[in-house]
C-alpha cells in the first residue's frame, strides 16, 4: 500500500522548469526594457513640466502687458494686482494711445531706417562672408580672429565714440539726411552675422567653385548664382533678426535724435518721449496699450518666419 501511494506521488509530482541561458537573457532584456521604459516616461514628463514652467515664465509679461492695456487706470493703481480686468475691458485705451503718438509717421520711419540698414547691412555681410569663406590671402586667419574678437566688447562701449565722430566730426544731426545716416551707418556691420553667414558658405562644396571657375564663371556671378540661393534661409535669418533690432534699438536713436530737429522719430523713442501723464500719475493702461500696438508687427512677423531663423542658425551651427 505504502509503495502505491510512494508511486502516485511520484507520478503527480511535476518536473521543474530547466531554465536556459537564452530565457535568462530574455528574462533580463525585459526587465531592462521595462525600466529603460520607467525611466523615458519619467524624462518625458520632466522634459515638458520644465518646458510649461519655462513657457509660462516667457509668455506672462506678454499676457500681463495685454491685461494692463484694457484696464482702468483705477483698477491698475490698486494695491493687490488683479491677473484679469475685475472692472470690465477698456479698449479706448488703445484709441488715447492712437493720440498720444503719430503711429502713421513713427512706423514708416521706423520701417524706412530698418529697411535700408538691412539692405547695406546683408551687402556688407554677403561680401564679408564670401571673402573670408572662399579667399586665401595673407592674414585671412588673423584678421578673422581679430574680428571675432570685438564680439567680446558691449555694443554699448562705442556709443560715446560713435556719437562724438557723428555728431562732433561730420555734423550729420545738423540736417534730416545727416540724422537719417546717423541712425543707418554706424551699425551696417555685424561680426556675429559675417561669422554665421561665413560657416554657411563654408559648408557649400568647393567642387562647385572649381566647376564655375572651369566654365569661365566670375567670382561675383558664382556668389550671386550659387552660394547666395544655397544660403537663402541663412540670409533669410539674418534679414529678420537685422529688421527686428532696428526695430527695437533705442539707446542710439534716442541719442542722435535729442540733438536733431529732423521729424525722424522711430518707435521706441516715439514710446519713451510720449506725454504719457505726469510723475506720479501716469497712465499706464494707456502706455500698455501703445506698447502692444508697438509689438504686434514685430511678433507677427516672428511667428511667420520662425523656422527661418532656426534653420538658418542650424545650418550655419554643422559642417559637412
Amino acid at each position: 500500500m505504502t509503495d502505491s501511494i510512494n508511486e502516485n506521488e511520484v507520478k503527480t509530482e511535476q518536473p521543474e522548469e530547466v531554465k536556459t541561458p537564452k530565457m535568462m537573457a530574455e528574462r533580463d532584456v525585459e526587465a531592462v526594457s521595462k525600466k529603460q521604459l520607467a525611466i523615458k516616461i519619467i524624462s518625458q514628463i520632466a522634459l515638458y513640466l520644465f518646458l510649461t514652467v519655462m513657457a509660462v515664465i516667457v509668455l506672462f509679461p506678454f499676457y500681463w502687458m495685454l491685461m494692463s492695456s484694457v484696464k482702468t487706470k483705477e483698477e491698475y493703481d490698486l494695491t493687490v494686482p488683479t491677473f484679469w480686468p475685475t472692472m470690465g475691458l477698456r479698449f479706448a485705451t488703445y484709441i488715447e494711445a492712437f493720440n498720444k503718438i503719430d503711429f502713421g509717421r513713427v512706423f514708416l520711419n521706423t520701417v524706412l531706417v530698418g529697411v535700408v540698414s538691412t539692405i547695406l547691412s546683408l551687402i556688407i555681410t554677403i561680401l564679408s562672408a564670401y571673402a573670408f569663406a572662399r579667399f586665401n590671402f595673407k592674414g585671412k586667419n588673423v584678421l578673422f580672429a581679430a574680428m571675432l574678437a570685438t564680439m567680446m566688447i558691449p555694443g554699448e562701449l562705442f556709443t560715446i565714440t560713435n556719437y562724438i565722430t557723428v555728431v562732433n566730426n561730420f555734423k550729420w544731426a545738423d540736417s534730416a539726411v545727416g540724422t537719417f545716416s546717423a541712425l543707418v551707418i554706424p551699425f551696417l556691420v555685424s561680426i556675429f552675422y559675417i561669422y554665421l553667414l561665413r560657416q554657411n558658405f563654408m559648408q557649400i562644396p568647393n567642387e562647385l567653385y572649381l566647376a564655375a571657375k572651369v566654365d569661365g564663371t566670375s567670382d561675383f556671378k558664382y556668389l550671386w548664382k550659387v552660394m547666395v540661393p544655397l544660403a537663402a534661409p541663412t540670409l533669410i535669418s539674418i534679414t529678420i533678426l537685422k529688421m527686428m533690432g532696428a526695430w527695437n534699438t533705442y539707446i542710439w536713436p534716442d541719442l542722435i535724435l535729442a540733438t536733431s530737429e529732423a521729424p525722424l522719430e522711430l518707435m521706441t523713442v516715439a514710446l519713451r518721449n510720449a506725454p504719457w501723464g505726469e510723475v506720479g500719475a501716469i497712465d499706464y493702461p494707456v502706455q500698455m496699450a501703445a506698447v502692444v500696438i508697438a509689438t504686434v508687427p514685430l511678433l507677427i512677423v516672428f511667428l511667420l518666419f520662425r523656422k527661418y531663423i532656426i534653420r538658418g542658425v542650424s545650418r550655419s551651427g554643422t559642417k559637412g
